[in-house]
């Protein structure tokens, strides 16, 4: 009998690639998220640490030159926080669009490995039945051999 062969091979093949390079955008988009998220934080203790600077500053007493300073500089650091923050929630939409496109991909390429894999136990059990076959021939040419 000869070699199984799947019909739609080149098609799982290339959805494969595709779902492989979805899975490397994602682990990217991923990345950028997590570094996101990194620098927000760094933003966000930066702040903090101002801030704890200028209470203690203002126990001990300063101008209001100096305290007009803090307060700037605290503004400034809220609005990098905002508008890190506004970046962080596009990369979190980004890598949502790209799981969901992961998992389509996915389906895809599974309900094509089933497939492939219902067309080789069918394969299979024609394989089985044709050496069963042969066998059985075997078996009644040497019976009647025998029996001559």
């Amino acid at each position: 009998m000869k070699k199984f062969k799947f019909s739609l091979a080149t098609v799982l093949d290339y959805k494969q690639q595709v779902l492989d390079a979805l899975k490397g955008e994602h682990a990217a988009i991923l990345a950028k998220v997590r570094a996101q998220e990194a620098l927000l934080e760094r933003i966000e203790e930066r702040y903090s640490a101002y801030n704890l600077e200028f209470r203690d500053r203002k126990l001990e007493g300063l101008s209001i030159a100096e305290a007009l300073l803090y307060e700037n500089g605290l503004r400034a650091l809220e609005r990098e926080i905002r508008r890190e923050t506004e970046v962080l929630h596009k990369l979190y939409q980004e890598e949502e669009a790209k799981r969901a496109e992961v998992v389509a991909a996915k389906q895809e390429t599974a309900s094509l490995e089933k497939l492939r894999e219902k067309k080789l136990q069918s394969y299979n059990r024609e394989v089985q039945k044709a050496e069963e076959r042969l066998i059985d021939e075997f078996i009644s040419a040497a019976r009647a051999q025998a029996g001559a």
